[in-house]
C-alpha cells in the first residue's frame, strides 16, 4: 500500500533583520524556487514539523535561532504535477507559516534530493522569485511586520 502525504504543510520564512530571505531552487522542478517548505509526517505538529524541515533542507537547528510560530495557515489547491502524492480525491493542502530570524545570511547544506542552489535575497526579489501564492503571501507578511509594502 502507498503512504501518502498529509495535505498539511509548513512554510518557513528563513531571513535576517534587515530582510534578506533564504529561498532554494527545487532539484524536481528547474526554474521553481521557495523557502523552506514540508509536510507534516505521522503525528506530528505543524511546528515540529517545521523545526525538522529547516534541519532537513537547511541544515540549520530552528530552535537555536529567533523560530517563531506566526499562527497563520493557508489553504491552496495541490499542483496537479504533485498530485500523485496524495491520496486520491485530495485536492487542497492547508499549509502553516513559520519565521526563522537569522543574524545574517549563513551558508546552508541543502538535500540534494531536495534543492539544487540558493540565495538570499531581498525579500521583494524574494517575493517576484518564489513560485507558489502561498510564498508570495508569506514575504509580504514579513513586509508587513516590517511596516513595509511590495
Amino acid at each position: 500500500m502507498k503512504a501518502y502525504k498529509t495535505p498539511v504543510s509548513t512554510l518557513v520564512l528563513i531571513h535576517t533583520p534587515d530582510l534578506q530571505v533564504l529561498v532554494m531552487e527545487r532539484a524536481d522542478k528547474a526554474g521553481f524556487w521557495q523557502s523552506v517548505t514540508g509536510s507534516v509526517e505521522g503525528d506530528e505538529a505543524p511546528q515540529q514539523a517545521a523545526i525538522r524541515e529547516v534541519l532537513e533542507e537547511t541544515g540549520l537547528n530552528a530552535l537555536a535561532y529567533d523560530f517563531q510560530d506566526w499562527h497563520v495557515s493557508n489553504v491552496y489547491e495541490i499542483y496537479p504535477h504533485w498530485q500523485y502524492r496524495y491520496a486520491p480525491g485530495v485536492t487542497q493542502n492547508r499549509e502553516h507559516l513559520f519565521g526563522l530570524t537569522l543574524p545574517s545570511p549563513m551558508p546552508v547544506r541543502l538535500a540534494p534530493n531536495e534543492h539544487v542552489r540558493y540565495a538570499w535575497l531581498d525579500w521583494r526579489e524574494a517575493a517576484s522569485r518564489v513560485f507558489s501564492w502561498t510564498n508570495v503571501d508569506a514575504l509580504k507578511r514579513l513586509g508587513e511586520r516590517h511596516h513595509l509594502t511590495l
